[in-house]
């Protein structure tokens, strides 16, 4: 089975409904195209607010089902295509997440993620607006397939993908927003940049599955002026099972791009490489600790 997989890396500005008409119209051209799933970065609809800790930014949240998910919901039926979305939840007062909606072609919420691992640093204060994940680490079942979606920070850790490999994800999707520090060299902000992009492959390679990884692009101030802003590295990229390269978008513009990605690969790999047969789960307990004295 192949699949065509719509990614957009996308800017945003402080104008939410243009950035929701951007993505919309983004999405109505790939599907045109053949999309039949379609990735959004994280937290796609406004600026990437954590920057700094202010509590009317609380404002910027919503529940879920809500406008967001209805509006998206409107363009995967129109179009007849999944969508990934990536949402400021508001599931109470005083209680909010970073999530990850999947809208089924006919304008349903297929199923959602709540971010796990949160970040909180410089220019990333995310713990101030997120509460962890309580929805744990599930695959969502779609008609395309069944989607191991994670978001952004999530990338980082391989127990995360595993999880979703060993509940039959048929692909690991990453909606990201992630950038250079204007402080660094360009030597070190380039091997944060491959870091990132090896670490996702890796995933790929160690769970024989392709990975879907959606960044966003460009330049947002920090309007607190305590740092230089981010500079988002875009870098959106599709990699198959042994962790190639389908498709690599670069590190400063804006990109829509189809990748098609064979399902029946992962099979064939998992033969060759037979990590899941190999491993050793009578001898992993200590993975649960912190850390082993």
């Amino acid at each position: 089975m192949t699949l065509k997989v719509g990614i957009i890396q996308q800017h945003n500005t402080s104008d939410e409904e243009d950035n929701k008409q951007r993505l919309a119209a983004k999405c109505r051209a790939l599907a045109n195209q053949g999309a039949e799933l379609i990735v959004l970065q994280e937290l796609h609809n406004s600026l990437y607010f954590c920057q700094t800790e202010d509590v009317d930014l609380f404002d910027l949240a919503e529940p879920i089902p809500g406008p967001s998910t209805e509006f998206f919901g409107a363009i995967a039926k129109e179009c007849n295509v999944v969508i990934v979305t990536s949402l400021f939840e508001k599931r109470a007062a005083g209680l909010y997440h970073n999530t990850a909606v999947v809208i089924e072609r006919d304008g349903s919420i297929a199923g959602k993620y709540r971010k796990m691992h949160i970040p909180d640093d410089p220019a990333y204060y995310e713990k101030f607006y997120f509460t962890p994940g309580d929805l744990g680490f599930h695959p969502i079942d779609t008609s395309v397939g069944r989607l191991g979606v994670l978001v952004c920070w999530d990338q980082w850790y391989p127990e995360a993908a595993r999880l979703m490999a060993l509940q039959g994800a048929e692909m690991l999707i990453y909606p990201t927003a992630i950038g250079y520090e204007s402080s660094d060299t360009p030597e070190e902000q380039e091997r944060q940049r491959e870091a990132w992009t090896t670490v996702q492959r890796g995933h790929a390679v160690a769970n024989g599955l392709p990975v879907i990884t959606v960044n966003r692009i460009g330049y947002e101030p920090d309007p607190s002026h305590q740092t230089n802003g981010i500079q988002f590295w875009g870098s959106s990229f599709v990699a198959g099972p042994q962790g190639e390269f389908l498709f690599r978008a670069n590190n400063k513009e804006e990109c829509e791009q189809i990748v098609e990605v064979d399902l029946k690969r992962s099979e064939q790999v998992r033969r060759w490489w037979p990590f899941l047969r190999d491993r050793r789960i009578d001898k992993y307990g200590d993975i649960l600790k912190r850390f082993i004295d």
